[in-house]
């Protein structure tokens, strides 16, 4: 797909070079008649040279003609053709160079006519009429078919300069008049959920760009407003639910003596204590994601040693694993370490590995392996699931966004869709990057994060 650049590059150079074709076409045109115009000024100017010497007198004979033609033959014959007859067609004269040719009688016709005749080529002959006979002068056409050729020549070499010369032109002016519109651009992609406050610089003037930008800032306000409002309800409705959801637990709790007698009762009781353990987890979640959005949530950042960590790890993620039947491989590591906030970076490998594992078929492998590169850390946790479509992958970040998978049907209920959002918001919050992509070798995901040293 061309870049708007480019579809404007190609429309200039376009348009330059149909106008520049359109030009040169109606000049060729032009300089024709001009040509043409100027050959019959000249017929007109010689045969009123051969007026003079043929006279007027009627009983000038074709021998007397020719003579006195023939006397200035030197100044006429010898650049046109020239023939002379009766009103009623008889031939009185025939320049020597016309050979066994006969210029045709335009008697009835246009005054001015182009023939072309055997070993002489096109002609361009003018007929002028006098009482007692008509004068023919006639010009070779071929000097001005080499010249008409030379233009055509001439004009498709132009063109080919133009073309080549309004792509080069075309694109620069492009980029210069859309410099503006990469300017909003670059400014609206810096704009995020961190950065809301940021706007566009608004062009001096009241032109077309001024207004958009104008229009676009609007919009960043309206968004910024929707922005702070969503988050303060977050956070306040998740601050405000945990209190309700701990009396409810606790008055809970203390139906469990009373209802003891009652199998039925104490397994609704069980159901109740876990929707509220469910209940608590996504408060939680909303409000860390909720202070990490806001900027409130600080880091205690400290140099880890990652072999460590993922040591410690390794052992609830094994414990985890095997309550699902899969297995768990923490890969060797290289040494080294990192300064991150502990607690935040063990938070996300474990939502990482958690997801994995709820994904993955029984006896299914997850792995997690580490290695530096040259600017950071890179974590990689691989699964053996079904994996996600292209499409999936771009929106398994966002919040509350589940995709149903056949290896979670008769296992535990699917998360919130929270998870992965709360490992971005921690990648995020330490300066690196997270993604997702499907394992060439076998079906399955490999969620790669990257971190700065």
């Amino acid at each position: 797909m061309r870049t708007f650049t480019q579809r404007l590059t190609l429309r200039l150079a376009a348009l330059v070079t149909v106008t520049t074709a359109a030009v040169l076409t109606i000049g060729g045109w032009l300089l024709d008649r001009e040509m043409m115009s100027s050959i019959e000024v000249l017929h007109e100017s010689e045969y009123q040279d051969l007026r003079q010497l043929i006279g007027d007198q009627p009983a000038v004979t074709a021998g007397e003609i020719a003579r006195r033609i023939n006397r200035s033959a030197e100044n006429h014959a010898a650049l046109y053709f020239i023939q002379v007859h009766s009103v009623g067609g008889e031939i009185l004269y025939r320049s020597p160079n016309l050979g066994a040719n006969l210029l045709p009688d335009l008697s009835g016709r246009e005054l001015h006519w182009t023939v072309d005749l055997p070993g002489l080529g096109p002609l361009r002959v003018s007929e002028f009429h006098d009482p007692l006979w008509h004068v023919q002068v006639a010009s070779a056409l071929a000097p001005l078919r080499r010249l008409q050729g030379d233009y055509v020549e001439i004009a498709v070499i132009l063109m080919i300069g133009v073309a080549a010369a309004s792509i080069g032109l075309g694109y620069a002016f492009s980029r210069i008049t859309l410099q503006p519109v990469r300017a909003i651009e670059a400014t609206a992609n810096r704009i995020r959920f961190d950065n809301l406050s940021e706007r566009i610089p608004v062009a001096a003037g009241g032109d077309e760009l001024a207004s958009l930008t104008r229009l676009l800032n609007q919009m960043f306000d309206r968004l910024q407003a929707s922005f702070e409002q969503v988050g303060r309800f977050s956070a306040d409705v998740s601050h405000e639910i945990k209190t309700p959801l701990a009396l409810i637990r606790l008055n809970a709790e203390k139906l469990r003596s009373r209802l003891a007698a009652d199998p039925e009762a104490v397994t609704a009781l069980g159901d109740i204590l876990e929707e509220i353990a469910r209940l608590n987890q996504v408060t939680d979640r909303l409000l860390f994601l909720a202070k990490s959005e806001s900027g409130a949530l600080k880091l205690a950042l400290k140099s880890v040693s990652l072999p460590a960590l993922l040591a410690s790890l390794a052992e609830d993620a094994q414990v985890l694993a095997a309550d699902r039947g899969v297995r768990f491989v923490l890969e060797p590591n290289s040494p080294g370490e990192i300064r991150a906030d502990p607690e935040l970076l063990r938070q996300l490998l474990l939502n990482l590995v958690s997801n994995a594992v709820s994904v993955s078929p029984p006896d299914g492998l997850v792995t997690l392996e580490s290695a530096p590169t040259k600017t950071g850390w890179s974590l990689v946790v691989m699964d053996e699931g079904p994996g996600l479509l292209p499409a999936q992958r771009e929106k398994m970040f966002e919040r509350f966004v589940r995709f149903e998978q056949p290896a979670s049907k008769g296992g535990p209920r699917a998360g919130h869709g929270l998870g992965l959002a709360i490992c971005k918001s921690i990648v995020e919050l330490h300066g690196g990057s997270i993604r997702a992509e499907s394992r060439p070798e076998r079906t399955g995901l490999r969620v790669i994060v990257e971190l700065p040293r």
